[in-house]
């Protein structure tokens, strides 16, 4: 663990120098303090290997945030109170870094401190839409169905998204492979069957020459292929990081020939879900459709949520700006206007949310019955191509005798 020196005073009012170790600068305030410290200063021992650990902490993942959610829900319907909760939850996550979040939040509600506010303080764990959430219901005093609610989409929404990244994963992880094999093979196997077909001085077929001065370049410059991937992708995480590169990024995905459908359909189920569940809890339309734009994920979901926030404000239907975008199902824009009409808008998008969810898995399903068998076709062309290349050679010096 990271070490990090201190300045305190004790009870007595003694100052006190030393050194102590926990997850982060949070948890080793958190640890002076049950010990009866005034914390003065506190900062990183100054360390290469305590600095570089520093720096490397992972982050929060989504399932913490997930299980968090729904055993806090819990707990709170139980009538444990939120000090009590807190405190016990924070010694059941397996992140420390977490731990100490909690313990945390811990404290400055037992100081005072709205649940929400103190939740706040960490935007990078904690999402506007979370902690949205969590002060209506301390607002409407129903805190705890509040949490029922949120723990339940929290984790529809983390299994859908678990899901999705399956489906990607194994075509990636197969593709992976299958070009650290063929790189494998380039720099390795191919040198020694050149070797023997330059000593026949027999005449080559194109795709064994092709096969061969990819051969040389992998064996050649190997690390200039690995620094111009290693360049590409950190300039693509950059690029991506812009507000242009992010939103033209964005049209890409939504446009792809298979998954664009899907990714669509994703963007817009986590709209009307987070909409539903801040409806639910009680917050008002024009509030919740600016926190539900930031959670779409997609630029341009994002700017069409936010155009319709503008003609709410401005008094118009919240389906006007989705009926006219081809980004939105025509039948959305339809549900929307009975809900608004009725009153019943929250019923409405948990039924637009759970009929698209729907398709989403059946759609993930067909994906993964048809990657297997497209990805096999491509590994047999691939395959096959380097066998010919190989096996042409040798047929053709065989036909000579």
């Amino acid at each position: 663990m990271p070490t990090f020196q201190f300045k305190a005073t004790t009870e007595g009012g003694k100052i006190v120098n030393g050194v102590v170790e926990a997850a982060d600068k949070i948890a080793a305030g958190v640890l002076l303090q049950e010990n009866n410290y005034s914390v003065v200063s506190l900062k990183l021992k100054n360390n290469f290997v305590q600095n570089w650990r520093n720096f490397s902490f992972h982050k929060i993942k989504n399932k913490e945030v997930v299980i968090f959610a729904r055993q806090f829900s819990v707990m709170i319907s139980a009538n444990v109170s939120l000090v009590q909760a807190l405190d016990v939850l924070s010694k059941q996550s397996s992140d420390p870094r977490f731990q100490a979040i909690i313990k945390d939040l811990a404290a400055e509600v037992d100081g005072g401190a709205r649940f929400s506010d103190a939740l706040s303080k960490y935007p990078e764990v904690f999402s506007d839409f979370f902690v949205s959430v969590i002060r209506s219901g301390e607002t409407s005093g129903k805190l705890d169905e509040v949490l029922n609610y949120l723990a339940d989409e929290m984790e529809k929404d983390y299994d859908m998204m678990s899901k999705v990244k399956g489906a990607m994963t194994y075509p990636i992880v197969i593709f992976c492979l299958l070009f650290l094999v063929g790189s494998l093979m380039m720099i390795y196997v191919i040198p020694q069957l050149t070797a023997v077909f330059s000593e026949t001085g027999a005449a080559l077929p194109w795709p064994t020459h092709l096969l061969i001065i990819m051969s040389s370049l992998f064996q050649s410059y190997w690390w200039a292929l690995l620094a111009l991937i290693i360049a590409g992708s950190f300039a693509l995480r950059q690029y991506s990081k812009t507000s242009f590169g992010k939103r033209q990024i964005d049209i890409i995905k939504i446009n792809l020939p298979i998954f664009g459908h899907l990714f669509r359909l994703i963007y817009l189920v986590r709209f009307t879900r987070s909409m539903n569940t801040l409806i639910v809890g009680g917050v008002s339309i024009s509030s919740a459709l600016g926190v539900a734009a930031e959670v779409s994920g997609n630029e341009i979901y994002r700017e069409l949520v936010l155009k319709t926030l503008k003609e709410v404000e401005s008094g118009n239907s919240i389906s006007s700006v989705f009926s006219q975008s081809r980004e939105i199902p025509p039948m959305v824009s339809e549900m929307l206007v009975i809900g608004e009409k009725t009153g019943k808008l929250d019923l409405v998008l948990e039924k637009v949310t759970d009929f698209y969810t729907r398709e989403i898995n059946g759609i993930i399903g067909n994906l993964m019955t048809l990657i297997e068998p497209v990805i096999i076709i491509i590994m047999g062309v691939a395959v096959g191509g380097i066998v010919a290349a190989v096996i042409m050679p040798m047929y053709n010096l065989a036909s000579q005798f």
